[in-house]
């Protein structure tokens, strides 16, 4: 198959989007690539892509472990054969791994920085055909970067000393060009693609207000959106755990996460919000890099952070399956004076020197300046940002953006509430057919994700769902047609799907299509075997 075959039977895309196919033609003829994308842009088919038509394993270098696991989620429910290794497995698993990749059983391997030089993993690389190695989060190289990563440093020497060099693709999402150059010349990449597809995402909408209260800010704001998927960030943990506790009161859906819980805890809070049996999450940082959930639908910042990077960030992690999604950041006078007590008692960097040190402070008091002229900014929020981040396309106004509505206090996050009629709280709204329609798919999708144990999101997205209803695909050709679908998944719940688009099945009656499909799978399996 060519690349656009590739594209659309694999990944169920029929088209590239802007700025992916030049670093998949690049990766595909052996150049290095850089490629900085916003958020939902779609950066991991730039490399999963050549990854599936190269010939060997390629190496996905990645810094949580929780994006490892979506990453390879996702790409296994496509049909293509991924693992990750990392400390979440245990040594003997980590061993059997390495060996099925070393059979040739993945098309990609997931790995962190510091695993990257133990023996066994440098045995390994060394005795199988690598066809490319992906530096994910590349800004992570750079002490200049919000997010310095030691281990990220010792990339190119792991690279260099391969039995023969592949093509290497470093990827992020922000990177200032001070940045850019670091990441160039820190992974030694030769003579690269470098694309810079812009900041922007216009589905975000931007919102920066000053509160009297936050707390009162916050319930209003999520009253309205009580069975929407969302992340509540805070500056400390004290704060998550009092925020989240709140919400619970108050009947919210929600969950905190901190570092400073326990691991299993951290984990059950996190995997019932990929799941969808958590709605709101309310975090800290650490809940951070790389959140793969497609249907987030709104990134509240309950207190500033100290610089836009992070900001942008956090906020990109609404709206990446390109619907309208909300980015509302809550500022106080109080926020500034927490960002510089961070500044002087972050924990110092042991790789830097005392010059340095000092560099990086004043880098980042001018950092939290930045970030506090965004929040008090009197002008396009969308243009603030992309001027930040040197977008040459930044526009003067965006209209969408608390800002450019002419309303910075929000009208979205009025106190007051009227109170539900007597009759009104018996009364269902009748549906049109399309929301009728789309209801039912959805309700679909949730009943196999928790008969199959995967988040909704991998199953199709909203997207996908959204543009079933418009189709109206009455055979499995049709369905793999929808964008967003592909082979594989087409091979596993067209039936299902089909049964309620054309078939008009309640979702119940279509998921024993499912449970049947799902039987006769595993019935040739065993006969195959």
């Amino acid at each position: 198959m060519n690349k656009l075959e590739t594209l659309r039977s694999v990944f169920g895309h029929d088209r590239f989007r802007y700025g992916q196919e030049e670093l998949v033609d690049a990766l595909l003829s052996d150049h290095d690539v850089l490629g900085v994308m916003p958020t939902g842009a779609g950066k991991s088919i730039c490399y999963q892509l050549p990854a599936v038509m190269r010939s060997g394993v390629a190496l996905v270098i990645s810094p949580l472990i929780s994006l490892m696991k979506d990453q390879v989620m996702a790409l296994n429910a496509a049909g293509i054969r991924a693992a990750y290794i990392n400390s979440s497995l245990t040594l003997s698993q980590q061993a059997q791994a390495l060996r099925r990749a070393s059979e040739g059983e993945y098309q990609l391997v997931y790995v962190a920085p510091e695993r990257l030089t133990t023996p066994a993993f440098m045995a390994f690389a060394s005795s199988v055909e690598i066809s490319l190695v992906a530096v994910d989060e590349a800004h992570c190289v750079s002490k200049w970067g919000q997010d310095f990563r030691p281990g990220y440093l010792q990339i190119a020497a792991f690279v260099n000393a391969l039995p023969e060099r592949p093509p290497v693709a470093a990827l992020t999402a922000t990177a200032t060009s001070m940045v850019r150059k670091d990441i160039i010349e820190l992974l030694q990449l030769n003579h690269p693609k470098v694309m810079l597809s812009g900041y922007n995402r216009p589905n975000l909408r931007f919102v920066s207000l000053k509160p009297t209260s936050r707390i009162s800010a916050l319930m209003s704001f999520l009253e309205k959106r009580k069975n929407q998927s969302g992340i509540v960030y805070c500056a400390t943990r004290r704060t998550v755990e009092q925020v989240a506790h709140t919400l619970q009161a108050y009947g919210f859906s929600a969950a905190p996460y901190h570092a400073g819980m326990s691991a299993e805890t951290r984990h059950r809070s996190q995997e019932d919000f990929r799941y969808d049996r958590v709605r709101i999450m309310v975090a800290t940082n650490a809940f951070g890099l790389g959140i793969d959930k497609a249907n987030v639908r709104f990134v509240l910042h309950y207190q500033m952070p100290t610089d836009l990077e992070n900001y942008y960030q956090e906020a990109g992690r609404a709206g990446r399956d390109g619907e309208p999604a909300q980015c509302v950041l809550l500022y106080g006078g109080s926020d500034v004076y927490r960002g510089r007590w961070f500044i002087k008692n972050r924990r110092a960097n042991p790789d830097l020197d005392e010059r340095d040190r000092l560099i990086l402070q004043e880098r980042d008091e001018e950092r939290l300046k930045q970030m506090t002229f965004y929040a008090t900014s009197r002008y396009c929020l969308r243009h603030f940002i992309l001027h930040y981040f040197g977008d040459p396309d930044a526009m003067e106004r965006c209209e969408n953006c608390s800002v450019c509505s002419g309303d910075p206090f929000y009208r979205g996050l009025s106190t007051k509430r009227r109170p539900m009629l007597p009759w009104e709280k018996n009364w269902p709204t009748p549906l049109p057919p399309e929301t009728a329609l789309l209801e039912r798919l959805n309700t679909l999708r949730k009943l196999i994700a928790q008969r199959s144990h995967k988040p909704a999101f991998l199953i199709f997205s909203n997207t996908a769902l959204k543009e079933m209803v418009c189709a109206r695909p009455v055979d499995t050709r049709e369905f793999m047609n929808v964008n967003g679908v592909g082979k594989n998944k087409a091979l596993q719940y067209a039936d299902a799907f089909l049964a309620v688009l054309r078939d008009g099945q309640t979702p119940e009656m279509a998921l024993q299509r499912y449970e049947a499909a799902l039987g006769a799978g595993k019935a040739n399996r065993k006969r195959t075997d």
